[in-house]
């Protein structure tokens, strides 16, 4: 038992940022005692040249032994075990992950069974499995959402279960974080809402959640200003570069908040739905963020109303009374979901049933809710809500966001 006001907060991992970051890899690898990095990165990623970029950016000094870029779209235990055949191959000393959240959580799980010479990643689930330091990674993001480049967690999906597996420890963060603004210029306008609306709600929750403090507080109100200063304006101006960094240096600030302080049931909700209709992380973020602030109304509204000034500004901050404040953050967040909606021609989805998949075809049905619900009572992220869910809850908050209604707070459980 701790005492009131007591937390821990850790970030040991080395931020570089620029535009021009991708340079400062060799000295970091160096520094790690490393010269032979695997880079680690999906087809997507190859596919758009970024990771072309990067070897241009280090192969002067380093030798890249190899690239792997068959992760799939949720990291899976095939894929890990897959590449760290291939890391061992290539008798490679780091990794390179290039990529965004799936990438991470595959890099993740690959130095583990090459840290720890295992053959089964299944012996290190959960939290304190690992005892040691890994080898030297180093992630390079090229979406502004996941804040993977410094979290202590990654999540592996085991597809014979359909379940996402969780690993946790401090020694899963990276040894560095590379942010640099040419990794993101080619996003699409509608990932990078999605992206962006992960880093948001991982802010959010941060900040309205069980286990913040005043430093995850601090990182967390800093990256929602960022993004409600440039989000907007990069889906409109791709081409922004200044804008482009500050959207990742926000989901980094977000990534080390919720790294300290976790999330809550936006997390449990968004993990169910995309284990059970594989619908996209960031969209599901996006959609189900307000119904999380509203379910948990009753407990912080006082915390979700501290959240207006650095989420809509000066102005309206000063103008709206104390007691409306968080009723204004809920509906200034619905407005933002509309606004991007709009500035990428609809394919910002703004409810559950407008998610679909790249031809067109709904990914959430109705009659797959329940499943969602019955899934989301496994999933660890709901110990720090504010309030308990059961699956009546969980299936009553899915429904209205599959409709895209406020929750009816009458029905909202006050435990």
């Amino acid at each position: 038992m701790t005492l009131p006001g007591y937390f821990e907060f850790c970030c040991p991992v080395r931020i570089v940022s620029g535009h021009r970051a991708l340079e400062q890899i060799p000295p970091l690898l160096r520094g790690l005692a490393a010269s032979r990095p695997l880079i680690v990165t999906d087809a997507g990623v190859s596919g758009a040249g970024l990771v072309e970029t990067v070897v241009a950016a280090v192969k002067a000094e380093i030798d890249i032994v190899g690239v792997e870029d068959d992760v799939p779209p949720d990291s899976d235990l095939d894929a890990v075990k897959r590449i760290a055949g291939a890391y061992r191959s290539a008798n490679a000393d780091a990794i390179i992950a290039v990529g965004g959240g799936s990438v991470m959580d595959t890099a993740k799980g690959v130095n583990i069974m090459v840290s720890e010479n295992s053959g089964d990643l299944m012996n290190f689930t959960g939290a304190g499995a690992l005892k040691r330091r890994l080898n030297p990674l180093v992630a390079v993001p090229t979406t502004a959402g996941t804040g993977s480049e410094v979290t202590l967690v990654a999540v592996i999906k085991n597809r014979e279960r359909r379940l996402k597996m969780i690993f946790t420890s401090t020694f899963l963060l990276p040894d560095a974080a590379v942010l640099d603004s040419r990794m993101t210029l080619s996003l699409p306008p509608a990932l990078t809402a999605a992206t962006a609306m992960d880093a948001l709600t991982h802010a959010v929750e941060a900040y309205t959640c069980l286990q913040k403090n005043p430093l995850s507080d601090a990182h967390a109100t800093a990256a929602v200003e960022l993004i409600r200063r440039h989000l907007l304006r990069v889906v409109g101006h791709p081409e922004d570069r200044e804008g482009r960094l500050a959207l990742a240096n926000a989901a980094t600030l977000a990534g080390i908040a919720f790294s300290n302080a976790m999330v809550g049931m936006v997390h449990t909700l968004g993990h169910s739905v995309g284990a059970v209709c594989r619908a996209p992380h960031g969209v599901c973020m996006a959609v189900l963020l307000p119904y999380g602030l509203e379910y948990n109304f009753h407990r912080n509204a006082h915390l979700t109303a501290e959240l207006l000034l650095p989420l809509a500004g000066v102005e309206p901050a000063a103008t709206t009374p104390v007691h409306l404040r968080a009723e204004r953050v809920i509906a200034t967040i619905r407005q933002l979901n509309q606004n991007l909606h709009e500035a990428t021609g609809g394919r910002h989805p703004r409810n559950l049933a407008e998610i679909r998949d790249r031809n067109d075809r709904p990914m959430v049905p109705a009659e797959r809710l329940a499943d969602i619900a019955e899934k989301a009572l496994e999933d660890g992220s709901i110990f720090y809500n504010p309030e308990d869910l059961d699956f009546a809850d969980f299936l009553m908050v899915l429904e209205a966001a599959w409709r895209g209604d406020p929750l009816d707070r009458d029905r909202i459980r006050k435990g």
